[in-house]
């Protein structure tokens, strides 16, 4: 099987589970909000990894604690003592709400580890019977099979068997639909601040403290999914500060190890009190390289002023693209959100849109709700961010010659 004709063949047939659409193009490189491909090509990153790569491409920040913690310890498990661990939670609790935080792998595990938490807090409150968890139409909660069911998407759930029992979805922003969908099962409120992939839609902040009195009325917990808000993407830490009100329990991940796998699940210790020793666990969270990284990714968005100059940043990235809304009104429909997470809302299917965004060597990333997502590295300059709009304008006069050229 070593003949050119085999080779020839391996090379024309990917050996990886075809899930993913992936655009034909491959990077090799990248430094801050830039990539290089494979060809040579560089290519401004507005899609960040999805939200991921918090300070960009290669920081050597990063890169050293890299070098230098996978030089003395990746991993031991969490049967002995972590220190970098203890670090990085105490000063996650110390910029946060929570009082004790859970590691682990991804988004996904972290909402796990969070829906555990509270159907585990009302069983020794006396309340087995609570378990349901309410959610939220055009939300995104991970890819598990009891996360699908959390999300309640069909385009997610067809074809894998009965969904999993325990979650209701409802209408977001109607408090009385709330009040109507508790029941005596009810556990738990989960909520993204900001919905990513149904569209960047900002949940508006009386909704999210209408959500506070009523759990702390019915006393059931309060859950967040900060997986893409959090970690100074919004202009704060997290997103919750800018309501004035906290969950009790807190989801991180993407941005927290910004670009490494890891998630966090913060929380209250009331909320925390039922995962005693071996009711939760993983192999690999909470690994001495992932708590490298991530205390070396906080030493970057915690240092003095970076998130006040994100949320700067954030403000004139809108009055930019206000500016390009209303010069390609027949494209751009919308402007949404906070910080440095915004949706454009295109008159168009955004994966074409991304498309001719990659034409201008501009990378975004499409959304639901007919939304492209701008989710630069947080240390982006003003300068790149004018680029940015830049050829975000040149997509959009392509987009609009295609269009005439299909009148015509």
């Amino acid at each position: 099987m070593h003949s050119a004709q085999a080779t020839s063949s391996a090379q024309a047939t990917s050996a990886i589970v075809p899930t993913y659409a992936r655009a034909n193009i491959a990077f090799e490189r990248g430094e801050g909000c830039w990539l290089v491909s494979t060809t040579g090509e560089r290519y401004l990153d507005f899609g960040a990894g999805i939200a991921v790569t918090s300070v960009g491409h290669a920081h050597p920040h990063l890169v050293e604690t890299l070098v230098s913690q996978g030089s003395k310890l990746w991993h031991v498990s969490n049967l002995y003592q972590n220190p970098e661990g203890e670090r990085f939670a105490r000063r996650l609790v110390d910029a946060t709400f929570a009082d004790l935080v859970f590691f682990a792998n991804s988004g996904a595990e972290a909402n796990e580890a969070a829906i555990k938490m509270a159907r585990r807090r009302q069983s020794i409150g006396g309340h087995a019977e609570r378990y349901r968890v309410l959610t939220f139409e055009g939300a995104f909660h991970g890819r598990t099979l009891a996360m699908i069911a959390a999300g309640g998407q069909a385009k997610y759930l067809d074809g894998f068997g009965p969904k999993v029992d325990g979650f209701d979805q409802i209408p977001i922003t109607d408090l009385a639909a709330v009040e109507a969908a508790i029941g005596p099962e009810t556990a738990a409120i989960l909520i993204e601040p900001i919905q990513g992939e149904g569209g960047v839609r900002v949940i508006p902040p009386s909704f999210l403290r209408g959500l506070r009195e009523i759990c702390d009325r019915r006393e059931l917990l309060l859950i967040f999914d900060e997986v893409q808000t959090g970690v100074g993407r919004t202009g704060r830490f997290y997103a919750y500060e800018h309501c004035g009100i906290h969950p009790d329990i807190l989801t991180s991940a993407k941005g927290i190890g910004a670009g490494f796998p890891m998630s966090a699940c913060l929380a209250t210790a009331d909320a925390a009190r039922g995962l005693t020793v071996g009711v939760h666990g993983t192999t690999f969270g909470g690994n001495p390289l992932a708590m490298a990284i991530g205390n070396a990714t906080l030493d970057v968005i915690l240092a003095p002023g970076f998130i006040e100059h994100v949320a700067k940043l954030g403000l004139y990235l809108r009055q930019r693209l206000a500016e390009l809304k209303d010069r390609h009104g027949s494209v751009i429909e919308e402007l949404r959100g906070e910080g440095l997470m915004v949706g454009l809302k295109v008159k168009v299917p955004p994966a074409s849109f991304a498309e001719a965004c990659l034409g201008q060597k501009f990378l975004v990333i499409p959304a639901g709700d007919n939304v492209v997502r701008l989710l630069p590295p947080l240390v982006v300059t003003e300068e790149e961010l004018a680029e940015g709009v830049r050829r975000l304008d040149a997509a959009c006069a392509a987009v609009e010659e295609r269009l005439l050229v299909a009148i015509n």
